[in-house]
């Protein structure tokens, strides 16, 4: 559920007082969450890939879940290219969407297998020819195997906090990402995902964020504005 937030002042203010703002709340997530992640759990950046595309509509738990006997056994692109499709299928049944996911993992496999020689690629044109793989999950994968950061990745947790916090008043990905790399230097690109990420699991949730708990209440222009706060 995403709440309209018509309080969002910043919506309208230049870019420099977007980026003042951007800076100060920046400044309080680093403070709090000074050692933000990835949850996902991997061995090879192969199946750092593979981790990332099933993630998609599922929890980073669950995903830790089904991965772990899968990953134990399949470590490169080679080895998931050897699988039968109807047999991933099940294996990767809980995380949802699993025949499109097992398609597009296999086929993604064959490609890198065949095409890049059996090794993630590097650069974004590359990753985002591969199938399944969006912005989103090239930033994560670039960001975490190769310390490439060409954008910010954009999943339900950083959209949904750009907007309260009026970094963006879009609901595109692709142009919340583009919003954010304007308000925020390079080399906070690749830590402010999961900083919002882990903001917006343990506070600022989708259903019943907890205003009076955040450390963002006295700046953000969307605090206070939920159901709970209005009984």
């Amino acid at each position: 559920m995403m709440y309209n937030i018509s309080s969002n002042r910043f919506g309208k203010e230049p870019l420099s007082l977007k980026q003042k703002h951007a800076s100060k709340v920046l400044h309080i997530l680093k403070k709090k969450y000074p050692n933000a992640k990835i949850a996902l759990k991997y061995d090879t950046n192969f199946q750092l890939l593979v981790a990332v595309i099933l993630s998609a509509q599922c929890t980073d738990k669950k995903v830790n879940e089904v991965t772990e006997p899968i990953f134990r056994k399949y470590k490169t692109a080679a080895d998931f290219a050897r699988i039968h499709q109807k047999k991933f299928e099940t294996m990767i049944r809980p995380t949802g969407f699993y025949r499109a996911k097992a398609k597009n993992i296999l086929e993604t496999a064959k490609i890198i297998r065949d095409k890049f020689g059996g090794m993630v690629p590097k650069t974004m044109p590359e990753m985002l020819t591969l199938k399944g793989v969006a912005r989103k999950t090239a930033n994560v994968v670039l960001g975490n195997a190769y310390g490439v950061v060409e954008g910010i990745a954009v999943d339900t947790h950083v959209i949904r906090l750009s907007r309260r916090l009026g970094f963006s008043q879009h609901s595109d990905p692709v142009k919340i990402e583009q919003d954010l790399m304007k308000l925020l230097p390079k080399q906070e690109w690749f830590k402010i995902t999961y900083r919002l990420i882990e903001h917006g699991r343990a506070i600022c949730t989708a259903k019943d964020p907890r205003c009076d708990l955040c450390p963002l209440k006295k700046i953000c222009p969307s605090a206070f504005q939920f159901p709970r706060f209005k009984k």
